[in-house]
């Protein structure tokens, strides 16, 4: 069923045109109704908060059959992308498979990867310190004073007052954020997803019309694939890859399997990992590989895992208790019990405090959040395919909460410090509490002829065509379990290597070879090799792509040329003229 969103006069809770005493006034209005009537007051809290959103959502208007830019993908880049492109004067569709906007950002990662918040400016600048203005008001803390949150973000105070930006927020905060960008910009927003089989027509090497399931087909100058999977840019004929290349590919050390400095996240040593220990014929623990498939530094087609960033609470009148999931197996944490025989002293889950009391929790050691080995499908899979990894990461973290909080087997003191927290009755109301976004670290990713490697990230002095900066470290997550040559289960893929300085990111990484296709622009599944874009994967940085796209984007459409031909003087001027950071 296609859904549009109408994006008119509608206002949100951080709508600019209203005083904030007004706000002030709302927000206590809310939290007077919070202590009077709880669950009934976190429902309609949540409807005042984002003024009006569900709404909108709910409107079936009718989209524009044409328009000069369309972004495919809800996610923070295709907000941002879609937001910038109409700032340029262009007409603008906003196709999102999901009916949340702001993808990771607005669906858990609350506590944000950057590296350095230096590299932000224009829209993502924007945006952080939207967030920050909010949470200045003493009505947005209902269950905490403001000042007694003092929480540090990933590069300093998660509430930085100097640089007037916010690094943690709440879920809800975030996706009206972007709410409030898309109803400032009158972006229409149509809820729909691409058809797997048939969604895209080309003439030549020209993307001509994007086919959504119901059967429209959406017709533009210029697009641009802004979701995780990469999906229209696959569908529209550009190469791309999945896994990791071999070290050797791009002169490179930390691609390819990586055994040996495999150090953080471990388990400990000595895990047994038969099903029956000692007995082979038992068979191997679920996810367990024979070994590790090759050497260090060869490549695979294996991906990072993948995992939901928890958001959760330990204040009692707004928690919900983590029950046992259906068709919860005992048998499925083996290896978690077998950790804990160990001793090894462990979180399991990160804690990383956002206001209100609510967390976004990661993942945390050996056996954690992160279900290893799980996705390796994801990427190239249908949509029923993917909705069933996606349950069984869902239920893989709801039965690891509940295991950890109840299971005999489990440490009292561990039991007694995960006890206080559930899931936060105001956070995901339509989603039974639980985030809607899964974690996809990595998916498909571009090859063209500017591929993003190690070397890059770490000196990026030879880039000419600066869009935009990264500044985390390589980084990877676990990629698979295996048995090593003494018999015990070792956690393999797990690469963490600092980046000295911020670095520029080209151009040329974010546009398709021009025989492939001349009008699409890719600024999330961008040309990078497997650690590079360990690297890039941050919500801040594919904001700031999502930017350097969408005024891209404009700027062929004004031109009359592939993007590929687009003059980088003229880019490069507006990128600065609009407060890009580019070096």
């Amino acid at each position: 069923m296609r859904m549009a969103t109408r994006a008119a006069d509608e206002g949100s809770f951080l709508d600019t045109a209203t005083p904030w005493s007004f706000y002030g006034l709302r927000t206590t209005t809310m939290i007077l109704f919070v202590r009077l009537k709880k669950a009934l007051v976190q429902w309609l809290g949540l409807l005042i908060m984002l003024g009006g959103m569900n709404e909108m959502q709910a409107q079936d208007v009718a989209a524009p059959a044409r328009v000069e830019v369309c972004v495919y993908g809800g996610t923070s880049a295709g907000v941002i992308a879609a937001v910038q492109a109409h700032k340029m004067g262009r007409s603008v569709l906003l196709i999102s498979p999901t009916v949340h906007l702001g993808g990771l950002t607005s669906g858990g990662l609350g506590f944000t990867d950057m590296g350095n918040e230096r590299i932000l400016g224009g829209l993502s600048r924007d945006y952080f310190h939207r967030v920050w203005a909010y949470y200045q008001n003493d009505s947005a803390w209902t269950f905490e004073p403001h000042s007694q949150y003092k929480n540090k973000g990933q590069s300093g105070p998660a509430l930085n007052d100097k640089l007037q930006i916010a690094t943690a927020f709440e879920p809800h905060v975030a996706e009206a954020v972007f709410q409030q960008f898309i109803t400032e910009n009158k972006i229409q927003v149509v809820h729909a997803r691409l058809d797997l089989k048939n969604g895209v027509v080309k003439e030549g090497a020209r993307l001509t019309g994007l086919r959504t399931e119901d059967g429209h087909v959406y017709q533009a100058d210029v697009f641009i694939d802004a979701t995780y999977e990469g999906d229209l840019m696959a569908k529209a004929g550009v190469n791309y890859t999945v896994g990791r290349e071999a070290n050797a590919q791009y002169g490179e050390s930390l691609n390819g399997i990586q055994a040996a400095k495999a150090t953080g996240h471990q388990l400990p040593m000595g895990i047994d990992p038969y099903v029956i220990k000692g007995d082979p014929k038992s068979g191997l623990l679920p996810g367990v590989h024979p070994n590790a498939g090759g050497e260090d530094g060869a490549g695979d087609k294996y991906i990072q895992a993948y995992c939901y960033r928890m958001c959760l609470t330990d204040v009692p009148e707004n928690r919900i208790t983590v029950e046992k999931p259906d068709g919860y197996k005992a048998s499925d944490y083996e290896l978690l019990f077998r950790v804990i025989e160990q001793k090894q002293p462990s979180s399991y889950f990160k804690l990383s405090l956002l206001p209100n009391r609510k967390t976004d929790s990661n993942n945390n050691s050996g056996v954690s959040t992160d279900y290893i080995g799980m996705n390796y499908d994801y990427p190239e899979a249908d949509y029923a395919a993917r909705e069933r990894i996606e349950t069984a990461h869902k239920m893989w973290q709801l039965g690891l909460i509940w295991t950890l909080q109840n299971d005999p087997r489990v440490p009292q003191a561990t039991r007694d410090k995960l006890q206080p927290w559930g899931l936060p009755k105001d956070e995901f109301t339509d989603t039974g509490h639980w985030p809607f976004q899964l974690y996809i670290r990595e998916a498909r990713r571009m090859v063209n002829d500017h591929v993003v490697t190690e070397l890059l990230v770490r000196d990026s002095s030879s880039v000419q065509h600066s869009i935009g900066m990264g500044a985390y470290t390589l980084d990877s997550h676990n990629t698979q379990r295996y048995v090593d040559a003494g018999g015990h289960v070792r956690n393999e893929g797990d690469v963490q290597s600092h980046v000295k300085d911020p670095y520029k990111l080209d151009y040329g990484c974010i546009v398709p070879r021009a025989k492939e296709c001349e009008n699409l622009l890719v600024p999330v599944c961008v040309s990078a090799s497997h650690i590079a874009y360990g690297s890039i994967r941050m919500e801040p940085v594919f904001m700031i792509l999502g930017q350097s796209a969408g005024t891209a984007a404009a700027l062929a459409v004004k031109d009359h040329v592939p993007v590929q031909q687009v003059d980088y003087e003229k880019l490069k001027a507006q990128l600065v003229a609009d407060g890009q950071v580019l070096e």
